[in-house]
């Protein structure tokens, strides 16, 4: 027994310096591999236009995961977690068990369910900043950091944060935040840079 353990911290580290090599994560942006036909993404993978949806370029791995996007210009959007068999072209997102979003209405969808819905008095606004946790079960919504006590869940599988626009009914500009991702990942997440 002592054997093995010693074996695996033989293998912790680089040569016995004690330094542990770390590999550069690829930095999390909205997917062109992973989009409608009709959708153009713009600013580095960071800005959604046109009309379809778009997956970000990786899953949610972890227990707790929160991402956020800043409304740019109202119009017909969602935000929220898919899995990769979405139609990133039929929207509005959340009509089947591939996706879960809050739409601009404020109501989230999961297989053409209302699952829940914001207050009437705390919709999204031009200039708000959306923001999603998903912990594998229950996705909530903030609206500029403020938690709107409204869980949905019913999705199932590996998810990715998906964003949809419709450019002919109504301009709506979505930006991801920097960083996208979890605050174990990156502690940074708060900073509102846009």
């Amino acid at each position: 027994m002592a054997a093995s353990v010693f074996c695996c911290l033989r293998c912790c580290g680089d040569a016995g310096t004690g330094h542990i090599q770390l590999k550069e994560m690829p930095a999390v942006q909205l997917d062109t591999q992973h989009m409608g036909t009709d959708v153009v993404i713009v600013k580095n993978g960071r800005r959604i236009c046109g009309t379809g949806g778009c997956l970000a370029n990786a899953p949610l791995h972890q227990n707790k995961s929160y991402f956020e996007f800043k409304i740019q210009s109202t119009g017909i959007w969602g935000i929220g977690v898919a899995t990769q068999k979405v139609n990133l072209n039929q929207i509005p997102l959340g009509r089947d068990v591939h996706s879960l979003v809050m739409r601009n209405d404020g109501a989230l969808y999961h297989n053409n369910e209302e699952k829940n819905r914001l207050p009437a008095n705390n919709l999204p606004q031009e200039g708000d900043v959306v923001g999603i946790t998903y912990d594998h079960v229950e996705l909530n919504v903030y609206l500029n950091g403020k938690n709107m006590h409204c869980p949905a869940s019913g999705i199932r599988g590996t998810v990715y944060p998906v964003v949809y626009d419709t450019f002919v009914r109504g301009h709506g500009i979505l930006t991801v935040i920097p960083p996208l991702w979890s605050l174990t990942l990156f502690p940074s997440l708060i900073s509102r840079k846009t």
